[in-house]
């Protein structure tokens, strides 16, 4: 009866898992550890990735509490079929929580107790969550003997499914060796007028350096306005002193940059009021002309004679400011017009002539 009731858990659990959207190798790989669990044996991690491209994990907490319900289940079906149709529905429920609980993501945990996390650092990580959802990484070779990739998230795990906390993680190339640079759940944030530092402490301890203190590293967000995030590299790395040793990265991102000042001067103000009111004042004048006077053509132009006349208007105003003379003064020339001849002047240049 043991062998018949694990073996109908497998199955019951193959059915489930394909119901949820579990490939065929997770089914597989997510059966031998529920093997291993029903022999006694403790069951590791197993990371599943369904069709719709979230990450679950099923830990061995997880295991037994399904566990004990798959056996229900094939309990109930030994006994009755709507015993064992409630029981099918209890295993769709078991998975669709226990997905749903590990999918969630960590983020960042300030260091201290979250009543003393200030208005300012919830802000600033308010400010870099555009930036969770990217991955960063940078390589570095220094010659023959050492050759590291850093692997870095914003307020993420690098690899959610070891549990770690490791927002920047060092992976070296030789020997496949991971190195946790720092972790989220212990996060220091600050800022300037144009930067964001972003601190991981808690990192994995130092061998030989630094008195084997833990590992931190220091994120220098500077602002580029038009990128959301660029040129991610690494600084230094300080490991010669006793104490607070620590790895110095940069990158760009317009997340840093401040806001913008959209104030309008006292000018731009005046100016949009000025065009508005003439706005106002054509359409107005022209629809009242057209509709209610009953104007057609040019007419519907409101004060068009005023218009008209303005060039006459300005040519009398500039005539009448810049002269500098009476108006009523004579000419110091005389004309050639038709107005100009009259009577030919008494003045004659008869004395001019020989005698």
């Amino acid at each position: 009866m043991e062998k018949v009731i694990n073996h109908k858990v497998q199955g019951i659990l193959t059915v489930a898992l394909a119901y949820t959207g579990y490939t065929d190798a997770v089914i597989g790989r997510i059966r031998a550890a529920l093997r291993s669990s029903l022999r006694g044996r403790s069951s590791e991690m197993v990371t599943a990735q369904g069709n719709f491209g979230k990450e679950r994990h099923i830990g061995p907490v997880n295991y037994l509490w399904l566990h004990k319900i798959f056996r229900f289940s094939v309990t109930c079906e030994l006994m009755s079929p709507p015993c064992h149709t409630s029981a099918l529905l209890l295993v769709f429920m078991a998975l669709a929580v226990a997905g749903a609980e590990q999918s969630e993501e960590r983020s960042c945990d300030v260091i201290g107790d979250e009543s003393s996390e200030s208005q300012m650092e919830r802000a600033l990580l308010k400010k870099l969550e555009p930036l969770s959802h990217m991955r960063f990484n940078v390589t570095v070779e220094k010659g023959k003997t050492e050759n590291y990739v850093y692997n870095f998230r914003v307020c993420r795990e690098v690899n959610s499914s070891l549990h770690d906390f490791g927002g920047l993680v060092q992976i070296d190339k030789q020997n496949g060796k991971t190195t946790v640079i720092g972790r989220i759940n212990e996060t220091q944030v600050f800022n300037g007028s144009d930067w964001i530092m972003l601190i991981y402490k808690g990192g994995d301890s130092y061998g030989r350096h630094c008195s084997g203190e833990k590992r931190r590293a220091v994120i220098m967000i500077s602002c580029k306005r038009g990128v959301t995030a660029s040129s991610f590299s690494i600084i230094s790395e300080e490991r010669e002193k006793e104490q607070e040793c620590f790895y110095l990265f940069e990158m760009d991102s317009s997340v840093a940059c401040p806001a913008e000042d959209s104030h309008l001067s006292v000018g731009s103000i005046l100016l949009i009021t000025f065009v508005s009111l003439i706005a106002v004042y054509i359409i107005g004048g022209f629809l009242y002309q057209r509709l209610v006077v009953g104007a057609k053509g040019m007419e519907q132009i409101p004060h068009f004679a005023f218009w008209q006349d303005l060039g006459n208007l300005v040519a009398d105003g500039c005539d009448f400011v810049c002269r500098s003379k009476p108006r009523n003064a004579p000419a110091a020339y005389r004309g050639v017009g038709d107005d100009q001849l009259g009577e030919e002047s008494e003045e004659r240049d008869d004395h001019l002539l020989p005698m």
